[in-house]
């Protein structure tokens, strides 16, 4: 069994579907939830870290016009590829996170799955909220999730077994206190003819407090910031998320009118035991 080690989201580009589907119901409800009238009267939306783009197509898929985003090569190359057959007339650019630009200026950009977890250092942080503000209109709307030191000690180190068609993945994890990032290992087992081929892709992210995030937000030209606990959610489903797991967060870039979004509406999960600073 011969194996060969891949960088992060190479093999896990390729399956992500196949592996990771499962989450795009709960998530899309969790966006309808939170920021579902904004995108009823959002003219444009950009899916940051885009993945596959599951995200991208769905709404354009509704009329809205959808920039989509990511690092990975393979991920924007997927990407096109669903936009494509769907028809969706989704725009993909291949750009980092922390420094993207868009053609245009957007009324949401949307950062889900645990993606803005992905950045190299905490500081990165800040370049990722100013990357954003740049590219939402006035008034705009931040939308994202992020992973907490919580799940990284509690749930990634319990191996997870995934199965396709040739294909069988592992993963495994946990938190490192010294780097203070958690950490997951896939290891895939690939059909290869008659024998199987060992691969593995490793996926390193960092874990940032509230207060880290406000502070972080706020600096870079956001107001009105919400966090919405996962299993606080209005959403069924949930019972599996133990609390502090998984937090959404909702932002709103600065405009002449305090407070005021450019379509005129607020985020629909505001009232529900959400955090607002």
């Amino acid at each position: 069994m011969p194996m060969s080690k891949a960088r992060g989201y190479n093999l896990l580009a390729h399956y992500y579907d196949m592996f990771f589907d499962n989450h795009k119901v709960v998530w899309g409800l969790a966006r309808q939830a939170l920021i579902g009238e904004m995108l009823d009267r959002a003219t444009s939306v950009c899916d940051l870290c885009c993945g596959t783009a599951n995200t991208a197509v769905e709404l354009a898929g509704k009329g809205i016009k959808a920039f989509a985003v990511d690092l990975s090569a393979t991920m924007c190359k997927l990407a096109r590829s669903k936009a494509q057959k769907a028809k969706a007339p989704v725009q993909v650019l291949r750009a980092d996170m922390r420094e993207f630009e868009l053609p245009e200026k957007v009324d949401i950009v949307i950062c889900e799955y645990d993606a803005v977890n992905h950045v190299p250092a905490k500081s990165d942080l800040g370049r990722v909220a100013r990357a954003v503000n740049r590219a939402l209109v006035p008034g705009g709307y931040f939308y994202f999730d992020v992973n907490t030191k919580s799940i990284y000690e509690q749930r990634w180190p319990v191996p997870y077994f995934g199965e396709g068609r040739d294909v069988l993945m592992v993963t495994h994890g946990g938190y490192d206190v010294q780097t203070d990032k958690g950490w997951l290992v896939a290891d895939f087992f690939i059909r290869d003819g008659r024998r199987w081929r060992r691969s593995k892709d490793r996926i390193d992210q960092v874990c940032w407090s509230d207060d880290e995030i406000r502070k972080t937000l706020q600096e870079a030209g956001f107001e009105n910031i919400q966090a919405v606990d996962i299993r606080d959610l209005p959403v069924e489903g949930l019972a599996s998320f133990p609390p502090g797991w998984i937090i959404f967060y909702v932002a709103q870039k600065a405009s002449n009118k305090r407070g005021s979004s450019p379509n005129g509406s607020s985020p629909n999960g505001s009232s529900r035991k959400s955090k607002e600073k």
